[in-house]
């Protein structure tokens, strides 16, 4: 079937910013909608309270994304603590990094970094073994970094203090699309949730990650795409892959 309409289940790319999948959508005359399918919900300070952790205890902080470092900053303001001068953070990625800028002068601080993967900040870590790391992250992070924390003898705590739970979608249709996009389990749980008697029929599915996969077939979904493959790295390219395999078939 030719592809006219893709729901793309992430937010609307802000203006200016460029996005592969409007890109794809120009060059195969195909409608591309955003929507958020997810939604990020901060743990509060009183179930923070109950985990019994004293944010004072800890000298360095891991933080591997903006929600981690707003719920963060939030969960301090909420106990009145005081974030010290002297704490240091690092941060799984450069982008990471310069958003501190929003909380502390970041210059002023002792702020460390990897390139993308975790494997490259552990390094950095190691070299400062003595501090003790708190790692606040949320309900759905994976055990890699943990696991990896362990294997390297890094004191650490982790604690969960925001979490993903499913949005509304009652603005849009999804049975008019020709194709929905999923990157992870809970927007999964999230179409199901909002469209409980919701029928695949003729929209295909496009999932991000083997485990969004699993979530979709174990709901009795038909995965037509995944990404990534050996060919295709992200979406994107595994729908070009897709676009075209289809345009010879005619």
């Amino acid at each position: 079937m030719k592809l006219k309409s893709i729901l793309v289940s992430q937010p609307q790319p802000a203006d200016g910013e460029k996005s592969p999948y409007i890109e794809l959508g120009k060059k195969h005359n195909i409608k591309v909608d955003f929507f958020k399918f997810i939604k990020i919900e901060g743990v509060d300070s009183k179930e923070f309270r109950r985990e019994r952790i004293h944010l004072e205890d800890y000298t360095a902080l891991i933080l591997t994304s903006r929600n981690a470092v707003d719920h963060y900053f939030r969960i301090a303001r909420e106990l009145r603590f005081e974030v010290p001068e002297n704490m240091k953070y690092f941060c799984l990625t450069e982008s990471t990094a310069f958003y501190l800028q929003k909380y502390v002068q970041y210059r002023k601080r002792k702020i460390f970094h990897g390139k993308q993967e975790f494997v490259e900040l552990i390094e950095v870590i190691k070299k400062h073994k003595n501090e003790r790391f708190l790692l606040p992250c949320s309900d759905i992070t994976k055990n890699d970094i943990p696991k990896l924390l362990e294997k390297h003898a890094i004191e650490h705590k982790r604690v969960t203090i925001y979490c993903t739970v499913p949005a509304d979608l009652s603005e849009i249709n999804v049975s008019t699309y020709d194709m929905i996009i999923l990157f992870s389990p809970v927007g999964v749980q999230s179409l199901f949730r909002n469209f409980p008697d919701f029928k695949q029929d003729h929209i295909l599915i496009g999932t991000v990650g083997p485990a969004t996969t699993k979530a979709a077939k174990d709901a009795g979904l038909t995965v037509n795409l995944s990404a990534p493959t050996k060919t295709a790295p992200s979406m994107t390219m595994a729908l070009e892959e897709f676009i075209q395999k289809n345009s010879k078939k005619k």
